[in-house]
């Protein structure tokens, strides 16, 4: 796999800078109160510093994996600061100010040198794993190190991988050698060195891959079954698939710990729940949230949005998200681009819309780049009549790729996941209309990205044509957002891919043009660029800018929207007891 090149340094300073928000619906900072819709966008509702309590929480599905080496869903990242603390952070705060990057374990952001190929780090004194002992920097080190073995992690993002000056290492499973790439001078200093310049590094020292992890603790995959918390909370109880429990860490120290409250006594998490049942458990009361963050499935929104006094527990967040449908071009005839075209006129956008629960969901989504992301300009190469498809158009592309008569796929979705149900199924009729004939394939969400429609292999010999599937930037800026869902030079064949076909030798010139271009603007103009050379070859169907209806506990305290996460801030949060 070849390796992207560096973002420029002037424009990637710049979006440190200003803080760029991740979610929009912001607005200025102050206490919520009961009875307010949108009560914790861009303020606080019912702040308060009581302690005690318990948080109960549920799963559709289950982690990537509890280890912050193998994980990637935003509700996994904001979840593993609760049990881990990596170097930097998102700051604890609503609106803008939350998508801004703070120090976490370590005392400061950090200090680049050698033309910002190298990035050093201090890390604070006195913060303790469970066990008592001390963390150093060789334990952040090592977490790092053993993020990169994406054999044993394939979940886990790549960006040290790519960028971190390696010289063959591969992980500390496989080579006796040393990792020079990174050098920890004492205890509390940690040197990243990289191949290239990149001013953004500070974003990759926020990843949860730099959670310590302790060698002699360290099990490789079945780490998961006990990390080692460095955090407020430790892992009580934890059996895998079905459920598990935080509680205090009497090694945690607040005066370490700048950030975070540690306001309850403890989590409640189930896994592999019902997601409607969920939905039934929150308005009932019997459960604080729903930890994916994604909102209430489309029966409980109407009864939200039809009872004034359940919707004035609501917030209605929008964010950098994007829901959409991947069209495999490693499947034929989906390897014909006008095969793909066929299918983008021939969706039905509202039902798409319908599926997510209308406007509340979402906004129909024409091209891949969220609003909120820096000089996303909105434009519609496949334009349907009332975005509900267009059969002549359709028809004619699929003449022009040799399927006169239509073809056969299949279509797959997380199977926990109700919304991602119905828009297969609305893709399924939609599509018939115009000679496509889908099969539904649902998948487990813990493995989808591993074993399913992001193992290459698998998709193409099971005829995964097109795989519903959603992406949020991982920092609000073009690189952030489109490198590991459009490069074709970060898919791993092993799996775990969040780029689930998207294979284009331009595409790729276009990411690396832009990563070292130093002008903002011209830069962002190049994001655009690639948002279309994306669109006009028809690898992603889009389907909507997202929305979530989240439902408030009506006993939850400290509670407001992260613009780094997108949804609840989970570090922050209380209960009335």
């Amino acid at each position: 796999m070849q390796r992207k090149r560096i973002m420029a340094a002037v424009g990637a300073a710049a979006v440190l800078a200003t803080g760029l928000t991740a979610c929009g619906g912001s607005g200025s900072n102050g206490s919520g109160g009961a009875g307010q819709f949108n009560a914790a966008v861009g303020k606080v509702f019912n702040p308060s510093d009581a302690k005690g309590g318990v948080v109960r929480m549920a799963n559709s599905g289950d982690w990537d994996s509890l280890d912050p080496a193998d994980s990637y869903y935003s509700y996994e990242w904001d979840f593993s600061r609760l049990f881990g603390r990596s170097l930097l952070t998102f700051a604890p705060a609503p609106g803008p100010a939350g998508a801004k990057l703070v120090p976490d374990l370590a005392t400061g952001l950090g200090k680049a040198s050698d033309d910002d190929k190298t990035w050093t780090y201090h890390i604070r004194t006195g913060v303790k794993f469970e066990d008592g002992t001390t963390v150093t920097s060789k334990d952040v080190k090592y977490a790092v190190a053993r993020s990169l073995d994406k054999t044993v992690f394939p979940d886990g993002p790549t960006y040290f991988n790519d960028y971190l000056d390696l010289q063959g290492y591969t992980s500390p499973y496989k080579d006796k050698g040393d990792l020079k790439a990174i050098e920890t001078p004492d205890d509390t200093t940690i040197v990243f060195h990289l191949k290239q310049p990149f001013a953004a590094f500070d974003y990759f020292a926020m990843l949860p891959s730099t959670i310590p992890v302790p060698a002699a603790k360290d099990a490789g995959s079945d780490y998961k079954k006990h990390v080692v918390s460095s955090g407020p909370y430790k892992f009580g109880q934890n059996n895998q698939g079905k459920n598990f429990t935080l509680v205090r860490n009497d090694q945690w120290d607040q005066k370490t710990d700048p950030l975070r409250k540690a306001l309850p006594d403890e989590f409640d998490v189930a896994l592999n729940t019902n997601a409607d049942d969920i939905d039934q458990r929150l308005l009932s009361g019997d459960l604080e949230f729903d930890v994916t963050g994604v909102g209430v499935q489309a029966a409980a929104q109407g009864k939200v949005l039809g009872d004034q006094k359940l919707k004035s527990n609501a917030d209605n967040p929008s964010s950098a998200r994007l829901w959409y449908t991947a069209i495999n071009s490693d499947v034929a005839p989906l390897d014909n681009v006008h095969c793909r075209r066929a299918v983008e006129y021939g969706a039905d956008k509202a039902s798409y819309q319908a599926a997510y629960g209308g406007t509340i969901g979402g906004d129909i989504a024409t091209n891949l780049q969220p609003p909120v992301i820096p000089g996303a300009q909105a434009f519609n190469p496949y334009p349907t009549p009332n975005n509900a498809g267009d059969e002549a158009k359709a028809k004619q592309e699929l003449t022009a790729c040799g399927q006169a008569g239509g073809f056969s796929t299949n279509v797959s979705y997380r199977a926990e996941r109700p919304r991602e149900k119905a828009t297969a199924e609305a893709l399924q009729q939609s599509l018939a209309k115009v000679g496509i004939k889908l099969t539904i394939k649902p998948f487990p969400q813990g493995d989808y990205g591993k074993l399913y429609a992001g193992k290459p292999d698998y998709a193409k010999n099971n005829q995964l044509g097109l795989m519903v599937y959603g992406w949020q930037a991982d920092w609000p800026e073009g690189f952030g957002y489109f490198s590991q869902i459009v490069d074709s030079r970060v898919i791993r064949a092993s799996g775990g891919n969040s780029n689930l076909g998207v294979k284009d030798p331009e595409v790729d010139a276009l990411v690396d043009k832009a990563a070292i271009t130093e002008d903002a603007t011209a830069r962002q103009q190049i994001w655009g660029q690639v948002d279309q050379k994306v669109m006009d070859d028809a690898y992603i169907l889009p389907g909507l800018v997202a929305k979530s209806l989240l439902y408030r506990p009506a006993n939850g305290t400290n509670l407001f929207v992260s613009d780094g996460y997108g949804m609840y801030d989970y570090a922050a949060v209380g209960v009335k007891k």
